[in-house]
């Protein structure tokens, strides 16, 4: 197809959540809010991972500071223009703000989840070979694992915007969401993708699986190791890994039915993207640091600390 004969698309028009302007002046206030606290919140983790040694030294603290920092790129990708739009009475976004979304979700999203499977990774080592605990997950070998996960991360986000960016747009121009998403972006194309859209959804849904069932059997390993070899095992097990199990279920709970199922007609795949964009960055910080006693200790002594300077 000659894609000169086309008048090409130069913006897109986001539906957004909804079109009540009366909602829309609610979720301005409520989102603005969520926004701030996720940045807030991640920083605060940064910060207190960087300031107190034990934690910086700590393999486990070291990922969960680049978790953070992940999700505060995954809050950013389009929260604050989703805010923005909630004033605007045409929600518009060019063609290339279009496809650095999908490139930034894509890229932490993708990212995100190998960190995931490192994390857990981590976890088996602590517990199931403690001994081995910090030869194993050396500083080199734990800036190593970042690494891999942020160029798996950009490989896959490359692979979805190398075929989106090119593809013939010339009308329709409208997105059923608050942010372009790859399901909803190609079903614009001026020719059939629909062969090229199974594809690039299976490469997210086969990611998206691949590394929930590798951190499920992590997890299961764990659990079964602990049981077997330590009195009171399972409870320890538990406790260790508990926020790491909650943060897998809620980040790839609506990724995988996203990208497995793809975008249906219903606005249930709305809630769902506000999900895994919004709730789960601002989850994560909630769920490490009040189930986390060491954090929250770190945290207090910091506090103090700023207390007693001034």
């Amino acid at each position: 197809m000659d894609v000169q004969n086309y008048s090409l698309v130069s913006e897109f028009i986001l539906h957004g959540l909804c079109s009540s302007r009366y909602l829309q002046n609610i979720f301005f206030v409520f989102f603005s809010g969520i926004y701030v606290a996720i940045i807030l919140g991640n920083i605060l983790i940064i910060i207190t991972i960087i300031s107190v040694p034990n934690l910086c030294a700590s393999p486990m603290y070291f990922l969960l500071g680049n978790l953070s920092f992940l999700d505060m790129w995954l809050a950013s990708f389009a929260t604050p223009k989703m805010i923005r739009d909630f004033l605007s009475n045409q929600k518009l976004i060019s063609f290339e703000g279009c496809m650095a979304q999908i490139f930034l979700l894509h890229f932490t999203g993708g990212a995100e989840m190998v960190l995931l499977v490192t994390m857990a990774y981590d976890r088996y080592v602590a517990i199931c070979k403690p001994l081995h605990y910090m030869t194993m997950m050396s500083q080199r070998t734990c800036i190593k694992l970042v690494l891999v996960s942020w160029v798996i991360g950009f490989l896959h986000s490359i692979s979805q915007v190398a075929f989106t960016v090119n593809l013939p747009y010339c009308g329709p121009n409208e997105v059923d969401s608050f942010f372009c998403d790859l399901p909803l972006v190609i079903k614009l194309a001026c020719m059939d993708t629909y062969v090229l859209g199974i594809l690039m959804i299976s490469d997210s849904g086969l990611l998206s699986t691949s590394c929930f069932l590798l951190l499920l059997i992590s997890y299961a390993v764990i659990l079964f190791t602990v049981w077997q070899h330590v009195a009171g095992g399972i409870t320890k097990a538990l406790s260790t890994c508990s926020a790491h199990i909650m943060v897998v279920i809620l980040f790839f709970g609506p990724c995988i039915f996203i990208y497995v199922w793809p975008f249906s007609r219903f606005s249930v795949d709305k809630l769902l993207s506000v999900f895994y964009t919004i709730f789960t960055p601002l989850l994560n910080p909630l769920i490490y640091t009040l189930i986390n006693k060491e954090m929250k200790s770190a945290m207090k002594k910091l506090w103090n600390q700023h207390v007693a300077f001034h």
